[in-house]
């Protein structure tokens, strides 16, 4: 079996030949990574002076140790926290280990990050219980079902449950969950790295124990992030060896990437500003576009209690990660929740949590905006994403679902049927597909195979691209007087 990542290779060239055509470049990741603000850059370019190592009592450590202090004041100003509660590590995925690492009992939503779900699912037999929480299919989760896996629980329990959803953008209810947990006697620690700088965030107000951070996804250096620890709670370490961050965290910190961090997290009154205004401007008018003008989709971000920046849209009928490479050939830069990549056929687990259809969540894409996004760069979007589609659509080896009614507000009720036969296979969004994608049916041979595994993603996507190069091929041809 082919795999996306040789057919990425096997294009460069093509892509290259084509790059100088873009008329525009468009970035639509932000949920990914976020640019580096022009604050940032300045204050760590200045830091660079500052090479003493923080722990030194001289001069230039005292220095070195001086700006981190400042940082740390303004990361905790950001949250409503208080210096001393803020840890500083080398990333978000660091911070929730060492909370996931502290307890025996740890209850998680099953649309964790995979720094949450993996570790939890790595530790969980050493340690007395693990258990998922369900969730809706707004992505919020069961409040009845916490409620009755707090009960089941003993002591040293901890409830880990994200703010806001990193592929679809549902923000959970955290009050309430900590009402419940507290209630209980376990603790509250939530994954705050998408929601910062996007919606108000006030660690007092929560009423959590433990919150995650990260500086690249509000315009600050990648490679480092926080964790809060609430005045009083407990945190076994991750890495040991030495006294730093209150004999939680060893190792030397990382002064420039710290500064960043705070240079950064001075900017989140503004971020949160623009995120809910003209970002969610922007991204309701994506949305509202794409429930018009497209067939065979299913809109997985919920309206209601979403991050203002995020839409994941899942397309019937192509892979996500063909759109995804298709749409940078033009100059658009979007993710994808599909595994097409590493040669995994399933789908994103978050999708699956939310009860997608298996098929339909292959074809899924997440648009992520930000605060340079313009209504120019929404208006390209619109010009291309069309054509799009409907190439890959085009070029696919399954015929396009039925569409029929169905009564969740935000996605079509799709129905996959065999070519030959036109019976049902299965409907999404509620119920799931056939398990095996590429079997043999009593019947024959039925055509109806998930798009032929990888291999079919692969071979569309040379199509696509030799098709595009060619009509820029076509269009530099001279022309005819009458054309003139």
């Amino acid at each position: 079996m082919r795999r996306t990542s040789n057919v990425i290779a096997r294009s460069a060239t093509t892509k290259q030949s084509s790059e100088k055509n873009v008329r525009k470049r468009v970035y639509l990741d932000y949920a990914a990574s976020a640019p580096l603000l022009p604050e940032v850059s300045v204050e760590m370019t200045l830091t660079m002076r500052l090479f003493g190592n923080p722990s030194s009592l001289h001069t230039a450590g005292r220095e070195a140790k001086a700006a981190i202090e400042r940082a740390r004041e303004a990361v905790a100003a950001a949250i409503g926290a208080k210096p001393s509660e803020i840890i500083f590590t080398s990333s978000g995925t660091e911070s929730n280990n060492a909370v996931i690492n502290s307890f025996d009992h740890v209850i998680v939503s099953a649309i964790e990050h995979p720094s949450i779900s993996r570790i939890s699912y790595k530790v969980g037999p050493c340690k007395k219980g693990f258990h998922v929480i369900d969730v809706d299919r707004s992505g919020k989760i069961d409040i009845q079902q916490l409620t009755e896996l707090l009960n089941k629980t003993g002591d040293n329990t901890l409830v880990s449950v994200q703010i806001a959803n990193n592929e679809i953008g549902t923000i959970q209810n955290i009050s309430e969950i900590v009402k419940i947990a507290h209630a209980a006697g376990a603790k509250v620690h939530t994954d705050a790295v998408q929601a910062l700088g996007k919606i108000l965030i006030d660690v007092d107000k929560l009423g959590v124990d433990y919150m995650t951070l990260s500086a690249h996804k509000i315009g600050g250096p990648k490679g480092v992030g926080a964790l809060y620890v609430r005045d009083g709670q407990k945190l076994q370490p991750l890495i040991c060896g030495g006294h730093q961050e209150q004999n939680r965290r060893a190792a030397t910190e990382n002064t420039i990437g710290i500064v960043g961090f705070g240079a950064a997290a001075k900017q989140v009154p503004n971020l949160i500003k623009k995120y809910q205004s003209q970002v969610k401007l922007l991204r309701d008018r994506l949305r509202d576009f794409c429930e018009r003008e497209f067939s065979h989709i299913s809109v997985n971000t919920p309206k209601a209690d979403a991050l203002p920046n995020i839409l994941s849209i899942s397309f019937a009928g192509v892979e996500g990660e063909s759109i995804l490479l298709a749409l940078d050939n033009v100059g658009i830069e979007v993710s994808t929740g599909s595994a097409c990549a590493s040669g995994d056929i399933r789908s994103s687990h978050v999708l699956t949590a939310i009860n997608t259809d298996p098929e339909l969540a292959h074809g899924s894409i997440r648009f992520s905006l930000g605060p340079d996004t313009t209504k120019a760069d929404i208006d390209y979007v619109f010009e291309q994403l069309p054509p799009t589609l409907a190439k890959l659509r085009g070029m696919s080896t399954v015929t396009l679902p039925v569409i029929a009614h169905h009564p969740h507000p935000t996605s079509h009720a799709v129905e996959f049927r065999d070519e030959e036969s036109s019976s049902v296979i299965s409907e999404s969004p509620l119920v799931p597909a056939f398990e095996n994608h590429n079997q043999d049916t009593s019947s024959g041979n039925s055509k109806r195979t998930r798009r032929g595994g990888v291999g079919a993603c692969t071979a569309s996507l040379n199509n696509y691209l030799t098709a595009y190069n060619l009509e820029l091929k076509a269009a530099k041809q001279p022309q005819g007087a009458s054309d003139d």
